[in-house]
């Protein structure tokens, strides 16, 4: 895999826009299909924290979810390092409401939230993720040396590619998956984020969204309301249909 061009990484300035759009449609958005409540976990990319993922989670709250940030801080990454705090964090989420919790991941948000789903399927209903690079490819992204020298760890162990017990976040999991991503992502490769689609997983791409924006992108805010107002057990794709119905890519 190749990281995304430098044309695409100068382009990701174009969030603003997507955040500014999202904000005058927001009469489109509150028409989004409206689920059972239920709680939903919000994970944060790379070097950010709940502060990013603010309008997502105040965008679900407006649509009756109980919605959680993650309360650690800024993500300075380590799949390993992070997996005591996440699980006591999903722990007290789910005995607090005593139901199911979504999980929504941005980025390697959204790696943390499968690697969560995968531990505690029992607490999970179901998961959503953003752009989120479940390859370990060193090429997949353009901030693949910075990764791995703040988180200390690497997508290969001693240069070369070997079985790994990070590759199973990519594979199968027990409860609906969505991966969201878009083709002309500037950080993440597309093909990274790309989850083999089964009877209850699937991908939506939405066309021109940028990395960055893809928290607040209309067409994707959409997308992830319409997913968590399946009801609890079920899945059936995505419709791509909705007022924004022209962002969104074939299914694959």
């Amino acid at each position: 895999m190749r990281a995304p061009s430098r044309l695409l990484w100068l382009a990701e300035y174009r969030a603003l826009w997507e955040a500014g759009f999202s904000i005058s449609a927001s009469p489109l958005l509150l028409g989004a299909p409206r689920g059972d409540g239920h709680p939903v976990l919000v994970l944060p990319g790379f070097l950010v924290g709940d502060l990013s993922t603010t309008m997502l989670r105040g965008y679900l709250k407006l649509l009756g979810y109980e919605t959680h940030g993650w309360e650690l801080g800024r993500n300075f990454g380590g799949i390993a390092r992070m997996r005591v705090k996440l699980r006591e964090r999903l722990t007290q989420i789910s005995e607090q409401s005593g139901r199911k919790v979504s999980v929504v991941g941005w980025s390697l948000g959204g790696v943390y939230a499968r690697d969560l789903a995968l531990a505690m399927p029992d607490a999970v209903r179901s998961v959503i993720t953003l752009g989120s690079p479940f390859s370990r490819s060193p090429n997949a992204s353009n901030i693949s040396d910075v990764y791995e020298f703040v988180s200390g760890e690497g997508p290969w162990d001693n240069g070369e590619p070997t079985e790994h017990e990070f590759d199973a976040i990519a594979g199968d999991l027990p409860m609906p998956a969505t991966s969201i991503w878009s083709k002309v992502d500037g950080v993440v490769t597309w093909r990274s984020s790309v989850v083999e689609a089964n009877a209850h997983a699937e991908n939506i791409e939405v066309i021109g969204a940028s990395h960055i924006g893809l928290g607040a992108n209309a067409a994707v805010l959409w997308a992830i309301a319409d997913r968590l107002a399946l009801p609890d057990g079920s899945f059936t794709p995505f419709a791509r249909g909705g007022p924004f119905a022209v962002a969104y890519g074939s299914a694959r």
